[in-house]
């Protein structure tokens, strides 16, 4: 069984989504945006940890931005073939193994009234006595706030009950003989305890201090119990520590504890998997306090140790590694409302993946948890605008913007990814001229990049193709790139505005031609040689750029100032404005 599809209207911050689920599902978003919401809505339906009392929500779990008197969260399950259902809801499930349960909710003068349904089909739902099913069919959750000792402690002694219930015949005879042993090194100890010294002196000082008092019980004498030490107190109070070697010490830190806490959570959980109930795990942040290489490893092990479905919450780009990219929800603003990129789990982000060739890697994971994303060409571009962007006072993290450099990859890979995942972007690539092969012409290979761009990945008007076509047929075929005609650079333009006008910029003719051009001229010359033609000192900037770019910024990064009214700021200011507007903000 696997739960495929969540429909939430008028609940929170969700006007309407639907969200698509994979059998192992990552929700991921910017804080605020709406996870925890998400995973309460599901949690209303499927969580025995939820009671009656919870069910007639507050007006507060209302959409507040529009006027609304109803919600509705309905859950769509597909291969539901377990026994354990198909007995208990007989009826409820249809010939294609389809199950769909809907929770409603309306506003009724001062509270709130609520119902379940279930049925085959959301055309088919016939209202319920509550939600009768969480017996065999329910939600285990574990919330962002963990509380490890008072788990880890209750979860100790249902472990040794039901390893002892659980023994070998073998084992329960060589035990019996074991706690004999045990018995009788623990009455030695009973009995020396009371002739230590200060026990010894403290018993007889509370004895005649209670005969001063009273005559009555004086055949009575108090003594310290050393009944702590039966051995049954003993085993039952037996704690978890650390021990290396012959060393023992306390467990160690919250990462430590948190590891524990997931790991005896999923023994738990795996020895409860029984015949008479199916149930989908769902664990909020299990990153918390792990370093980067551990929080990896955590969900390769979530992943692969439960047989059934599992969802988690992140805000870790590690952890999004260990998730097929098909597998990822990320949900976030639009405007007051929260929606989910693509509905959720879709095969448009895996074939985006697919164009790379490669596993997706940290770089790229990135993205996901951005709210704008810079493209550039290589990494020279990067260090740059990473550097631009902190000397003029530019806060990218805080404004949650990524720069990202596309490798030799391509641009159009990474913004069919971005727009899969509803993430805004702008880019910058060079504006090179190159000869057409087998022939004595040369194209605007930099325009012709983007125009492509543009028509697969821009909300066009008609005026703005007719642009393109009149255009794009000049800046291809033409025979002299150093003495190009007037027709021929009004296209070039026309399309470089056009492209401008959606956040695509073109350099000069690339990153190294425009600083040179630039207010850091000066800069770049005293930095690199006095003396050097400006073909000679384009030559070494282009060698091992971006070793050279990196060197420059060492040296000379206090100068970058100078480019603040610079065209090449335009790709930052656009996603500056991009989150103001998302964000409602200045």
């Amino acid at each position: 069984m696997i739960l495929s599809q969540l429909f939430i209207k008028g609940f929170r911050n969700f006007k309407e989504a639907t969200i698509n689920f994979n059998q192992h599902s990552l929700i991921i978003g910017a804080n605020d945006v709406g996870k925890t919401n998400l995973i309460y809505a599901i949690r209303l339906l499927l969580d025995r940890g939820i009671s009656e009392y919870d069910y007639e929500l507050d007006f507060s779990d209302f959409y507040a931005f529009e006027p609304t008197d109803e919600i509705i969260i309905r859950l769509c399950l597909i291969d539901v073939v377990e026994d354990c259902i198909q007995a208990k809801m007989p009826g409820q499930i249809s010939d294609d193994k389809k199950l769909v349960i809907q929770y409603e909710a309306h506003k009724v003068d001062s509270h709130v009234e609520y119902q379940f349904y279930t049925g085959r089909s959301v055309e088919d739902l016939t209202e319920c006595d509550g939600p009768y099913y969480k017996k065999y069919l329910n939600l285990k959750y574990i919330s962002s706030r963990r509380d490890f000792w008072s788990y880890i402690n209750r979860i100790k002694t249902k472990l040794l009950i039901e390893s002892k219930e659980g023994r070998e015949a073998e084992d329960v005879a060589s035990d019996e003989v074991l706690y004999d042993d045990i018995v009788k090194m623990l009455k030695d100890v009973d009995e020396k305890i009371p002739n230590l010294s200060y026990i010894k002196n403290a018993t007889t000082q509370i004895n005649t201090e209670l005969d001063k008092l009273s005559i009555h019980h004086n055949e009575q004498k108090l003594v310290f119990d050393t009944s702590s030490t039966e051995i049954d107190n003993v085993i039952n109070k037996v704690s978890l520590i650390s021990q290396i070697g012959d060393k023992k010490t306390a467990v160690g830190g919250d990462g430590r504890l948190n590891q524990i806490y997931l790991s005896l959570w999923a023994l738990e959980n795996q020895q409860n998997q029984l015949s008479s109930e199916v149930s989908i795990v769902c664990i909020e942040e299990p990153e918390a306090y792990l370093h980067p290489h551990q929080q990896r490893k955590l969900a390769s092990y979530l992943n692969g140790i439960f047989k059934g479905q599992i969802i988690l919450t992140s805000h870790s780009p590690q952890i999004a590694c260990e998730f097929s990219p098909n597998s990822i929800i990320r949900l976030f603003k639009d405007g007051h409302r929260s929606i989910a990129a693509s509905d959720g789990c879709s095969d448009i982000i895996k074939q985006g993946f697919e164009d790379f060739g490669y596993r997706m890697s940290i770089i790229p994971a990135e993205a996901f948890f951005s709210d704008f994303v810079i493209l550039v060409e290589g990494q020279s571009e990067l260090v740059f605008y990473k550097t631009l962007s902190k000397q003029l006072n530019i806060d990218l993290d805080r404004y949650n913007i990524s720069v990202l450099s596309v490798e030799g990859v391509g641009f159009e890979t990474y913004i069919s990814i971005l727009k899969a995942l509803g993430i805004s972007w702008s880019l910058r690539t060079d504006n090179d001229i190159v000869k057409i092969p087998n022939k004595k012409a040369y194209r605007y290979a930099g325009i012709e990049r983007v125009v492509a761009i543009m028509k697969k990945y821009c909300n066009l008007s008609a005026e703005e193709r007719t642009i393109i076509d009149e255009n794009s047929k000049l800046i291809h075929g033409f025979d002299d790139k150093d003495n190009i005609s007037e027709p021929v650079k009004n296209a070039a333009t026309a399309l470089c505005n056009l492209a401008s006008s959606h956040a695509i910029y073109l350099a000069i003719k690339d990153l190294e031609t425009d600083l040179l051009n630039s207010e850091i001229k000066e800069s770049l010359i005293s930095f690199y040689g006095e003396g050097l033609s400006e073909e000679a000192l384009l030559e070494k900037m282009k060698e091992h750029k971006a070793v050279n770019m990196y060197k420059y910024l060492k040296g000379k990064k206090e100068d970058l100032i100078r480019l603040k009214d610079n065209e090449l700021l335009a790709p930052v200011k656009f996603a500056l404005e991009s989150i103001a507007q998302l964000y409602e903000t200045d």
